[in-house]
């Protein structure tokens, strides 16, 4: 439970700076400070937010569906409030306050989600940001909805099984266009798509399967993180 919450707050680090879109380095170059990136996706449906950091009002209504980043933030510990929405002062929040550490150098996204029984939660992600080879990229799927294992489908071929919330699998493909679907696991009859997925060559990019397949809102974001001969991988397997 511990590490749901501290997700959920390292979220919302990133909110101070959702205009802002350019990727970040390790150090910013002015001051020194180090620095991680920060992605955020919203994937709970219905739910409308205030976000406050280090008691300062960062997102007010903050709607479902968004995907905001990468913000450049600097590593160390930062004091994250979640209130509802349009609320006046962090004093009540209905998550947190909690303080959490981000690591310089690493990219992360985090995403606030439903649970496969439906109970929102929130999963701390690293992106992977190694170098491909030459002419590929990768494609990571991260299943985030309340919804049971699924299969992966291009072309009518399961080519991820089993997958289930909150987990992720990545593969490394040619550059190019994939249709893609998603399916319960052991089944063809698409839940999701199929949709056209361009996988382009040096970059990670990432789906995230979101919603609730009970209340008939499933969706996708998409992501495309850059890679780096320096990244680190993901731990979220």
């Amino acid at each position: 439970m511990r590490k749901k919450i501290s997700a959920v707050a390292g979220a919302m680090t990133l909110l101070a700076g959702l205009a802002v879109a350019g990727p970040a380095q390790a150090s910013d170059g002015r001051d020194g400070k180090e620095t991680a990136e920060l992605s955020v996706l919203h994937g709970v449906p219905g739910l409308t937010v205030d976000v406050w950091v280090d008691g300062k009002l960062t997102l007010d209504n903050f709607t479902p569906g968004t995907l905001a980043g990468p913000l450049t933030v600097p590593d160390g510990d930062h004091k994250i409030a979640i209130t509802g929405a349009d609320a006046r002062s962090a004093d009540n929040p209905v998550i947190g306050p909690v303080t959490v550490d981000l690591e310089a150098g690493r990219n992360y996204t985090a995403v606030a989600h439903l649970a496969a029984d439906g109970t929102p939660t929130a999963t701390l992600f690293t992106n992977n940001t190694c170098a491909s080879p030459d002419g590929k990229g990768r494609l990571t799927v991260r299943h985030v909805a309340a919804a049971p294992a699924v299969d992966v489908l291009a072309g009518g071929t399961a080519v991820i099984k089993g997958l289930t919330n909150p987990h992720q699998k990545t593969l490394t493909l040619k550059a190019g266009t994939v249709s893609a679907s998603v399916a319960a696991a052991g089944t063809t009859a698409p839940l999701i798509g199929p949709a056209d997925v361009t996988v382009a060559a040096g970059k990670n990019t990432i789906v995230y399967a979101w919603g609730s397949l009970a209340d008939n809102n499933l969706g996708v974001a998409v992501q495309v993180v850059d890679s780096n001969s320096g990244g680190h991988k993901g731990h979220n397997g």
